[in-house]
């Protein structure tokens, strides 16, 4: 209809919204809404995008403000990053699960980390006995990086750690390794998460305060900017904020409140905006209501580009592109009917990728029982592969822009989520916010109302609460052995026996005094680190320094 909203019949649009909405009275439909609760018409029109404006909301792929795609030709010039986590027990078997994950077509590597090695301890901790290797890899010195990263090219395979509170430490690790290899150390990319406040506010894998921390991320941006250039010095995660219950509009607004903070934390500590914004990266969920989950990463990619230029005058364009890996929704994942996953998955990756992700990992079918066996870890990776080169998604930028709907739940997406801003900002910012408890009861009374839907069956979870099997089929799941975790004991035994002792002294009373004193935290965590003081070790002397958190009791 160019040039009217008037067709030929001579009836106009609002007229027959009218006539429509009469005969929705007569029969009424059910309600609905998204899967965070937000109401959903039986029907969009072009009157229910009347405000929008489409060069300002949505622009051109590659152009601000980036709601379309941060790349003109996105998934037509390359492929997002199909990026498998994984981490089992010792380096050596991480090892050989991500050399076959390349073999496979894997076209990058995520670590993930045992949980002693997450907290800050080393393997031979009394604290964490019967821990070690049991989510992931643990890695206690320079000695269990150069056996993960044995025979893997780290100038040629990006390499992402989902690690946190010991970022600077696990990076010091790669970039040793990175030495030995003889790796230029310009061309070496990957990313750490090294989002703390999500710790606080979603997951609790945090070791120090929250303003000691901040600083320990700073100074990574200021030494990577300088010494590693092409790494993401953080992954701001939505991820686990939505995985602890939260609303995709919380997930936006709290993952931005974060990116917020540490942007401010960078400027106060002396970084100009564009010398590390455009390193900084993002990490979110792929849940399972499609069209909300494509609105959310184009809402964020659009309020992010207007934080960016407005608040903080970034000149650089890739300061003010919001790029970002997904993972599929892991609560999502249910133990009853595990095949059930797999379509799950499948519908959770292909949000990802109509919402233009840069990096996908999906979850393996049987992640609601144990690790990934290898057969499960293969069809995840292919998910991915089917969607790149069978489904045709990828041969056009953003299909679903133009949508009534998804432009409409776009724009409502990006409202909700500048409330919540303005809220943590009105309470003094996302650090502020996260030590009263705000962010968490937010979170907290939106993961009870949908626990509750799923409980009085108003939400249905198929083979859970509807659709259930008598009889459980059984299914091979992996295992880890515990013999495991005495032969990584021994293993830092013998680092340890095998070092220069006044040579560690040195290097952890440089790392007290420099932690004392404000100069960078990276130069004497990189010197330890070549001297094979474990992480325990870098981490025990920092909190003699910066002391230990502990959480407020949040009601």
């Amino acid at each position: 209809m160019s040039g009217s909203d008037t067709p030929a019949g001579g009836r106009d649009l609002e007229g027959a919204a009218r006539d429509y909405r009469a005969a929705l009275e007569r029969r009424p439909p059910e309600p609905a809404e998204t899967l965070s609760g937000m109401p959903v018409d039986v029907l969009y029109t072009p009157l229910d995008l009347k405000t929008h404006p489409y060069l300002e909301a949505d622009g051109f792929p590659g152009s601000y403000p980036f709601t379309r795609g941060i790349y003109p030709t996105m998934y037509r010039g390359r492929l997002w990053t199909m990026r498998q986590y994984a981490g089992f027990g010792t380096a050596e078997e991480s090892n050989r699960r991500y050399r076959y994950l390349l073999d496979q077509g894997q076209t990058g590597l995520s670590v993930a980390f045992d949980l002693p090695t997450q907290m800050g301890y080393d393997s031979d901790d009394p604290q964490v006995e019967g821990e070690v290797g049991k989510v992931g890899v643990a890695i206690d010195s320079l000695a269990d990086m150069e056996v993960l990263l044995q025979g893997i090219p780290l100038d040629a395979v990006t390499v992402s750690m989902t690690i946190n509170a010991p970022a600077a430490i696990l990076l010091a690790m790669v970039v040793a390794v990175a030495k030995k290899q003889g790796a230029d150390l310009s061309r070496v990319s990957g990313t750490i998460q090294n989002d703390i406040l999500k710790e606080y506010a979603a997951r609790g894998t945090y070791i120090f305060p929250p303003r000691p921390s901040m600083r320990l991320i700073t100074d990574t941006f200021s030494w990577c900017a300088e010494h590693l250039p092409s790494w993401n010095t953080i992954s701001i995660s939505g991820y686990h904020i939505r995985e602890a219950g939260s609303t995709a509009a919380q997930e936006i607004a709290f993952t931005l409140a974060n990116g917020i903070a540490y942007v401010e934390a960078a400027i106060a500590a002396g970084l100009g905006v564009d010398s590390f914004a455009p390193r900084l990266s993002f990490f979110f969920n792929a849940h399972l209501d499609f069209f909300e989950e494509v609105a959310k990463y184009r809402a964020a990619r659009r309020l992010w580009a207007h934080i960016m230029r407005e608040r903080f005058g970034a000149q650089d364009p890739r300061s003010a592109m919001l790029r970002f890996h997904t993972q599929t929704a892991g609560s999502s994942l249910t133990a009853q009917q595990v095949d059930n996953n797999v379509v799950r998955v499948t519908l959770q990756a292909l949000a990802a990728v109509m919402g233009g992700t840069q990096s996908l990992h999906t979850n393996s079918r049987d992640e609601a029982l144990a690790l990934p066996t290898e057969e499960s870890a293969r069809l995840a990776l292919r998910t991915q592969q089917i969607l790149a080169f069978e489904s045709g998604v990828a041969a056009t930028v953003d299909p679903l822009a133009g949508s009534y709907f998804v432009e409409s739940l776009t724009d409502r997406l990006e409202t909700e989520a500048r409330r919540y801003l303005d809220e943590v900002a009105r309470r003094g910012g996302a650090v502020a916010a996260i030590e009263s408890g705000y962010v968490q009861r937010e979170i907290q009374e939106a993961a009870y109302r949908y626990q509750r839907q799923v409980e009085e069956g108003e939400r249905t979870v198929v083979g859970v609460n509807r659709y259930q099997d008598t009889e459980a089929a059984a299914m091979r799941v992996a295992t880890v052995d515990p013999a495991l975790e005495e032969a990584q004991r021994a293993r830092v035994a013998a680092v340890r026996a095998g070092r220069d002792p006044g040579q560690v002294d040195r290097c952890l009373g440089d790392l007290r005094a420099a932690a004392q004193d404000g100069r960078n935290l990276l130069p004497p965590i990189v010197e330890a680190v070549e001297a094979y003081v474990t992480l325990g070790e870098m981490a025990g002397a920092l909190r003699e320094v910066f002391g230990r958190y502990r959480p407020p009791v949040v009601l």
